[in-house]
């Protein structure tokens, strides 16, 4: 089979028979292609013909230490050559031991109990699993609820979805699983435009709860430029929220360090301190979910390490192995693994593939590489740079803000920059998956232009980037948004 008959097969079998995730499997007919990527090495991603792409989102915040990595597979095929797979129900295995001590290593205070799941959104439906048979076995039975942020991305399975706090990703799966709170998030850039209910309940058919709905105050004036009032705000919203819910019925509250979906929001200074106060007054648990921001992606192992927080739970995924296998892991302080340790008490809740033998031996091989290329360090040492080069993208006119911290930015586009005047569903449907996402590409850029929120492009390299390749993706981003300006 030549090369274009191999493509034209690639073609067909994947346009008959592969379900892609996230996809609008409409869009591809004769006329449209499948991006079929084949091969990974460092910064850069090939397709099935041949053209190179620069990856600006590290797959899918995944791959830290880049593609190609030899002695990731290595490890794994070692791993798999001596033991290929044992389950971690009542049973373990050295790999599993080994990576859950080293992980506890990392994490902020107690935080020392691993479980580990195949995927970020079982590690989310851990944690609130968790929190709800710690608060029956605590003498708390009725502490079920969760609290997320509004906009926020938790996971896809039932219950991860519901903390999810993204309207239009449910609709299609409702009901969902009652109840779950979402409270305003941490956009400082839109932070003066809230206006009416901050706090807003949802049933399990996905209804507002107008009953439920807290109004709370809000300067006048708005917040002007006082990041830190503002991170005092957004904080309390989320005590307004226990309060209008009652304290004894709520679990937890579900955080990222960094906000993903909206594109890349950090926290306030203060921020995470406040919300660990507030969490300690009504007994509620703090999960940080660093799904995406542990393990490098923020220049640290943790992104409550970098905020100063200690949460009661962590989740994460993604980084742990770089993406060359599957493992994600939910992380529980000691306080909260203390009554699983009583008597027969079990936690019911597992997964076959969840501890994997050679997911971990390829995680313990990926931690071996972070720390010996101090990429930490790196990714500290180079966020000034990578904020600096994008921030070049201001003198555009669709540009109104960027944003973030680490290797992990977003760049909110806008039809006004001096009112900060959005676009309108038909109008970012156009510029996002009109034009956007696939003239970034057949520019050589893969990363995400989104509109979960206002429309947005995200940025999330490996996190071995340097200047040269910061200097690589803001050519091509200017390129390419001066061409969208033209067409508004």
């Amino acid at each position: 089979m030549d090369q274009r008959e191999d493509y034209d097969h690639l073609q067909k079998a994947g346009k008959e028979h592969l379900w892609m995730h996230f996809s609008r499997h409409g869009v591809y007919d004769d006329a449209h292609d499948i991006p079929v990527i084949v091969k990974g090495d460092g910064m850069y991603i090939w397709d099935s013909r041949g053209k190179r792409y620069l990856d600006g989102l590290a797959g899918l915040f995944v791959v830290q230490v880049g593609h190609g990595r030899h002695e990731l597979a290595e490890a794994a095929a070692k791993q798999a050559s001596e033991l290929a797979f044992f389950p971690i129900w009542t049973f373990a295995h050295p790999m599993a031991i080994a990576l859950a001590e080293r992980i506890s290593t990392y994490t902020p205070g107690d935080l020392n109990r691993v479980f580990f799941t195949t995927g970020g959104g079982e590690a989310v439906e851990t944690a609130w699993k968790a929190a709800k048979q710690y608060f029956k076995l605590t003498g708390k039975p009725n502490k079920t609820k969760a609290i997320s942020r509004q906009i926020a991305y938790h996971g896809t399975p039932h219950g991860a979805l519901s903390i999810t706090g993204i309207p239009a990703l449910k609709e299609a799966f409702e009901p969902l699983v009652p109840t779950t709170v979402h409270v305003p998030n941490t956009n400082f850039y839109r932070a003066d435009e809230h206006a009416g209910p901050a706090v807003t309940s949802w049933f399990a058919d996905g209804r507002a709860s107008s009953g439920e709905t807290a109004e709370t105050d809000r300067p006048a004036a708005g917040f002007g430029d006082d990041l830190e009032a503002f991170g005092r705000w957004a904080a309390d919203q989320i005590e307004e929220a226990i309060i209008a819910e009652g304290p004894d019925t709520v679990a937890a509250v579900f955080l990222e360090p960094v906000q993903n979906a909206g594109g890349c929001f950090p926290p306030p200074p203060g921020y995470f301190q406040r919300v660990r106060e507030i969490c300690d007054r009504h007994d509620v648990l703090l999960v940080s979910d660093e799904v995406i921001c542990a393990f490098g992606r923020l220049g640290d192992m943790f992104g409550s390490n970098r905020y100063g927080y200690v949460p009661d739970m962590i989740t994460c995924a993604k980084g742990l192995t770089s993406g060359y296998s599957p493992l994600a892991a939910m992380i529980a302080s000691d306080r909260v693994m203390e009554p699983f340790l009583q008597g027969s008490t079990s936690f019911a809740h597992g997964y076959t593939f969840g501890g994997h033998p050679v997911s971990t031996a390829v995680a313990m091989a990926n931690l071996d590489i972070i720390e010996r290329e101090k990429l930490n360090e790196h990714v500290r040492d180079n966020e000034g740079a990578f904020r600096g080069t994008l921030e070049k993208l201001l003198d555009l006119d669709i540009v109104g803000d960027v944003r973030g911290d680490g290797f992990f930015y977003g760049i909110e586009l806008v039809k006004d920059k001096a009112t900060k005047e959005t676009f309108s569903d038909a109008e970012s449907e156009k510029l996002l998956r009109g034009f956007l996402s696939k003239a970034l590409f057949d520019h050589g850029l893969y990363c995400r232009a989104d509109d979960r929120g206002d429309p947005v492009i995200q940025l999330s390299p490996p996190l071995i980037a340097d200047q040269s390749h910061f200097d690589e993706m803001e050519q091509i981003l200017r390129s390419v948004l001066i061409e969208a300006q033209g067409l508004l």
